[in-house]
């Protein structure tokens, strides 16, 4: 079946290799368990200029989009978010100021007015989470505690990611608008993981 536009949930899974970060999404089958693999993310580690890759599937000979920083390694960065073809869907950017309370970001659709603005769910755990980036060693023990991020615009809520307990990455995509790019929310999910330390 692949990537298609009526499908509203996916689980995000990050695979952790040596040289890069690597990202797994499936669908979710109405039981809620992991589907039919639709892409493939590939992030090479310590690049000057962030550029995420999706492929159909992990033998990366088919591209699905892209996600790429306009510039260089940079706190607020924009990043573009382009389909196979070369073609924009939109892009996303991290807003500094507001994320040093609590993660926020910003989603653009082309060719629509306006920007999705998402932000973590609970205040308390944004809160902890910063805590914990403080103490030392912090880079052996991930914080296993779950966070969520809700994506609303135009006072609805467009798309949902709730991240799953446990000692592994995993997210939950929940998409609420059926117009919202499916390509758009699995980068901008992913992004969440892979960008949130910026």
């Amino acid at each position: 079946m692949g990537l298609a536009q009526s499908q509203h949930r996916f689980l995000v899974r990050q695979k952790v290799t040596p040289m890069a970060n690597r990202y797994l999404v499936h669908t979710v089958g109405p039981d809620g368990k992991e589907g039919e693999l639709v892409a493939f993310a590939h992030q090479k580690r310590m690049a000057l200029k962030e550029h995420v890759t999706f492929y159909t599937d992990e033998s990366q000979h088919q591209v699905l989009f892209t996600f790429k920083a306009r510039q260089v390694i940079d706190l607020g960065a924009t990043y573009d978010v382009v389909g196979a073809s070369g073609t924009r869907l939109g892009g996303f950017r991290k807003d500094f100021g507001a994320s040093l309370l609590r993660s926020t970001w910003h989603l653009s659709r082309d060719g629509e007015e306006g920007e999705v603005t998402g932000q973590e769910r609970n205040q308390v755990v944004a809160l902890l989470r910063r805590a914990w980036d403080f103490l030392p060693f912090v880079d052996l023990v991930p914080f296993v505690v779950p966070y969520h991020f809700d994506f609303a615009g135009g006072g609805r809520t467009v798309m949902s990611v709730d991240k799953l307990f446990g000692i592994r990455d995993r997210y939950v995509l929940d998409i609420a608008d059926p117009e919202l790019d499916r390509r758009l929310a699995i980068a901008q999910t992913v992004a969440l993981d892979a960008l949130q330390s910026r």
